[in-house]
């Protein structure tokens, strides 16, 4: 056993929230997070959790939650269990463990059941401190039956404002967790969330079963932070140009169309900013790609909408801004909350026109469309599938949301979330569209190989996936094409080409991936008319919505100081004006733009158009007295000198 490991076993449980306790949590952090102390109320949660009591812990985004449930769980036996929402987060923090010399382990969505069994089993058998889980894996009768076998210290519940029917981002399989808690009466539950009112916060506890009101509370308030909104006077681009011009460092710009973030980051490209777009329909190979080039300072900004994000660890982003104002002040707070995280100044910026109130409003109806059209989205979907009136009781069948609206004649946004509203009823059970790994399995015999006679780029595919793919003459293994691509030197295309000729040849049978929802009816289909959705379904969280619109709306048009406005959302009552928002300062509050950017612009220009006064320079994004006095500045240190049309005709 290496030294980390020793110290994660050798605290022992009765120091845990006593005198010595403070010794070894500290001891803790410095030997593996390499901290001299903690911050904020991160040591009022850890002592909290680690004297067993059912915990919720309120702080910021990027107020180190992680270390307030890693440092207790290595000073205690036993297993951390994490439920955390975000797969891409799961395996970014396991990845941080392992390289600390902790065991740790994830089970989500999309692993194989031999991969999760073996996962499981790990953490029965093999010492593991954390075992992270996607709620949605709460529910299965495999993970419940190793749970059992477990030695559980305690559950952490990340993002635990999803529990709450009244939270923004309230998620069904959150309410599994209560069902765990049955399975694990001992094991105290530590909660963190960055955004919660305070019903909410009362609404956590109640869910989640808390033997006692326990609150831990941080302030939301970040100093380093400056929040402006502007309205567009000219075009979203140019705009945002400005914004990107004035605010130099790494930029996060959050759009609500997957369309808009195409368009978005191809214009700054063509303008000469490098960025890259993000939404929820790209594969797992691209978002990571995407951003893993963002993360490490390869591309400038990153042009996305909300599917990017949470769990991002990026501490030096400068600038937030939204394109697009966002259904609810939570979101906003949390988004905008990317920024600055490294503590220095950060600038989050909201653009609005004169449309963006009306299409505010528009979004109540869509996200909670007339009941009655929610009745007639459930008759079209079981006509959809065929299902007949008494049937489909346990049924799942892919759903092709494109499709039934083409063929039923409906809007994708409102049928959308009317399919969410039968959800949440209990109706059906809707889930959203997943990358699938591509898979494959032999059709023929082993002997049989040798008697084909192969082109050599399929014989090479086909030799890679009898080198690196057990069991595949027996079952199906997934892959992943660009991984193969990337190991024979040649194109991802190329490569599903060829597993589609091996298959068509009938050599193996190939599955490739795809984006498809699911629906499973979890009870037999009714008349429409006998419909109900509850007011805890639609009603009361209608009118919660519409609350959060005018919150947002109040925002835009306040006079207010934007932080003070948004912490007393939190309920901080007492909050002051931060004294640098545009509110407080009554200007702008963006440094002025960049000197160098705009001699880089002026450079490129003469080099291009040989101009020969100062009527000739001209930027559309960038003003004309920034233009001239930078103009002033070059000529005076002579880099740059003007001649007259008879000057420049002369030489």
């Amino acid at each position: 056993m290496n030294g980390k490991e020793q110290l994660a076993h050798v605290t022992a449980p009765s120091l845990i929230g006593r005198a010595g306790g403070e010794s070894v949590y500290c001891s803790i952090l410095h030997h593996y997070f390499g901290f001299s102390s903690f911050r904020g109320i991160q040591q009022d949660i850890i002592e909290s959790i680690g004297a067993g009591r059912d915990t919720l812990g309120l702080m910021p985004t990027g107020g180190g939650k992680s270390i307030t449930f890693q440092v207790p769980a290595l000073a205690q036996e036993g297993l951390c269990l994490v439920i955390s929402p975000l797969i891409s987060l799961m395996k970014d923090q396991v990845m941080h463990l392992r390289e600390k010399g902790i065991k740790a382990t994830a089970v989500y969505t999309g692993m194989t059941r031999d991969e999760v069994i073996t996962a499981l089993e790990n953490c029965i058998f093999g010492n593991y401190k954390f075992l992270y889980v996607s709620p949605e894996r709460l529910s299965s009768e495999l993970f419940q039956a190793k749970l059992r076998h477990m030695q559980v210290s305690f559950i952490t519940v990340d993002e635990a404002h999803c529990i709450s029917q009244w939270g923004y981002d309230f998620r069904p399989s959150y309410t599994e967790i209560s069902q765990i808690r049955k399975l694990l009466p001992d094991a105290p539950v530590l909660a963190l969330t960055a955004t919660a009112t305070p019903p909410v916060v009362e609404d956590i506890q109640r869910q989640l079963g808390f033997r006692e009101p326990n609150v831990k509370r941080m302030s939301f308030e970040r100093k380093n932070l400056i929040y402006s909104v502007r309205r567009i006077r000219q075009s979203r681009e140019q705009e945002l140009q400005e914004l990107l011009i004035r605010v130099p460092g790494s930029a996060i710009v959050y759009t609500r169309s997957r369309q808009a973030t195409r368009e978005l980051a191809s214009w700054l490209v063509s303008q000469g900013i490098t960025a890259t777009h993000y939404h929820a329909a790209l594969t797992n190979r691209e978002k990571n790609e995407r951003a893993a080039a963002w993360q490490h300072g390869e591309i400038r900004v990153m042009v996305a909408t909300n599917a990017f994000g949470m769990g991002i660890d990026k501490a030096d982003v400068r600038l937030i801004v939204h394109t697009d104002v966002p259904d609810s002040p939570e979101a906003y707070f949390q988004e905008a909350g990317r920024a600055g995280r490294d503590g220095q100044q950060a600038h989050a910026v909201l653009l609005y026109d004169s449309r963006s109130i009306a299409v505010l409003r528009r979004r109540i109806e869509d996200t909670y469309p007339p009941e009655d059209y929610v009745r007639k989205v459930y008759e079209d979907a079981c006509y959809f599938l065929q299902l007949a009136m008494g049937d489909g009781f346990g049924i799942t069948r892919e759903f092709n949301l494109e499709e039934f609206c083409r063929t039923f004649h409906h809007f994708p946004v409102r049928a959308y979330n009317a399919l969410q509203l039968l959800s949440r009823a209990g109706y059906i059970e809707w889930a959203d569209a997943e990358e699938n790994h591509s898979r494959v399995m032999m059709s023929c015999h082993r002997e049989e190989l040798y008697t084909y006679h192969l082109p050599p780029l399929m014989e090479r595919v086909l030799q890679h996936l009898l080198r690196t793919c057990t069991g595949i003459f027996s079952e199906y293994a997934y892959i992943d094409e660009g991984e193969i691509a990337h190991a024979l030197s040649v194109g991802e295309a190329e490569v599903s080409e060829q597993l589609v000729e091996l298959s068509r040849r009938h050599i193996l049978q190939f599955v490739p991936r795809k984006f498809i929802p699911y629906i499973t009816f979890r009870q037999r289909r009714v008349e429409s008319d006998d419909i109900v959705l509850p007011p805890s379904v639609y009603r009361d969280r209608k009118r919660e919505l519409e609350q959060r619109i005018q919150t947002m709306i109040g925002y835009l048009e306040t006079s207010e100081c934007h932080s003070r406005y948004l912490l007393r959302y939190f309920g901080e009552k007492d909050a002051q004006d931060c004294g640098h928002c545009d509110n407080c300062t009554e200007r702008s509050p963006l440094p002025r733009i960049d000197d160098a950017f705009v001699r880089q612009r002026i450079l490129a220009f003469v080099a291009e158009q040989k101009p020969t006064s100062f009527l000739d320079f001209h930027f559309p994004d960038i003003p004309d007295s920034v233009v001239g006095r930078v103009l002033h500045q070059m000529m005076e240190e002579e880099e740059i000198a003007l001649s007259t049309p008879q000057e420049a005709a002369a030489s």
